[in-house]
C-alpha cells in the first residue's frame, strides 16, 4: 500500500471516536458481562458480544428508517434497548443500565490510541486544525476532558446527539463544518473506522475520506493501517 499523503489544501483533519481514537478498556462485552454478574445474571462474554452485535444493528435500522435523526434522548434510549438486548437475563435491567451508562462516561473506562497524541502536535505543527466527531451523546465530553492526551482536539468537536444526526447523514457532516474555520469540505479530511458511516458518509459530504483499516477490510477505500501514517 502506496504511503498516504494529505491533499496540499487540508486545513483540518477531523477523526472519528470510538474504534478510531477511543477504545473500550477492557471491552465492552466484557464489561457488560462484569456488571450483570454484579446484578444477578451469569452471562458468557461471547454471548454478549453476539447479542450486542444484533442489538446494534437493530438500532441503526430504526435510525436509518428515521432519517439518521437522533437527540439526547434517542441515545439514552439507544443504549438502554442495547443493554436489554445483551443482557436478557438481568433480574434488575434498570440497574444494571444505570451502572453500564455512568461506566462508559468515565475517562478510565477507555484508552487512547497511541499515535494519537504525536499527530495531533505534527499536524497542528503544519498548520492543520484537528478536531473530534463522532455518534454518541454528551457523555463524550466528560471522556474528552478526563483525558489529557485529547485536549488539541477539544475545541473542534461534534457529537450526535448535539447535533441532531447521526453519521452517516449529510447533516451531520454539515455540523461538523460548522464547528471548523474553513471555507469549503475539500478542506476537510476525515478520518474513522467504520466504512458506511465514516468513509462514505465523508465523502459524500466532499470531504477527504480516510478509512483507519488494519486488517484488510476495505481495500478499495483509501485507507491508512495506523494514525501515524496520515504523516506521510
Amino acid at each position: 500500500m502506496p504511503p498516504f499523503l494529505l491533499p496540499p489544501n487540508t486545513r483540518a483533519v477531523v477523526f472519528d471516536a470510538v474504534g478510531t481514537l477511543l477504545f473500550p478498556n477492557p471491552g465492552a462485552p466484557a464489561v457488560y458481562a462484569a456488571y450483570a454478574a454484579e446484578h444477578g445474571a451469569a452471562v458468557g462474554t461471547d454471548v454478549v458480544r453476539g447479542r450486542m452485535t444484533a442489538a446494534f444493528t437493530a438500532e441503526e435500522e430504526v435510525d436509518r428508517a428515521a432519517g439518521w435523526v437522533t437527540s439526547e434522548g434517542r441515545e439514552v434510549e439507544r443504549w438502554r434497548r442495547i443493554v436489554a438486548g445483551s443482557l436478557v437475563e438481568l433480574p434488575d435491567p434498570a440497574g444494571c443500565f444505570r451502572d453500564l451508562y455512568e461506566h462508559f462516561a468515565r475517562p478510565d473506562a477507555w484508552s487512547v490510541n497511541p499515535d494519537a497524541a504525536e499527530v495531533f502536535r505534527a499536524l497542528t505543527a503544519r498548520g492543520i486544525a484537528v478536531g473530534l466527531a463522532s455518534n454518541y451523546d454528551s457523555r463524550l465530553r466528560r471522556v474528552l476532558a478526563g483525558r489529557p492526551e485529547l485536549e488539541p482536539i477539544r475545541a473542534r468537536v461534534t457529537i450526535s446527539s448535539e447535533a441532531g444526526y447521526r453519521k452517516p447523514s449529510p447533516h451531520f457532516f454539515s455540523a461538523v463544518l460548522r464547528t471548523l474555520d474553513v471555507s469549503t469540505a475539500a478542506e476537510v479530511a476525515y478520518v474513522g473506522d467504520d466504512y458506511r458511516n465514516d468513509y462514505l458518509g465523508a465523502a459524500g459530504a466532499g470531504m477527504t475520506a480516510v478509512l483507519l483499516d488494519d486488517r484488510d477490510r476495505s481495500p478499495s477505500a483509501v485507507r491508512v493501517l495506523r494514525l501515524m501514517d496520515l504523516l506521510g
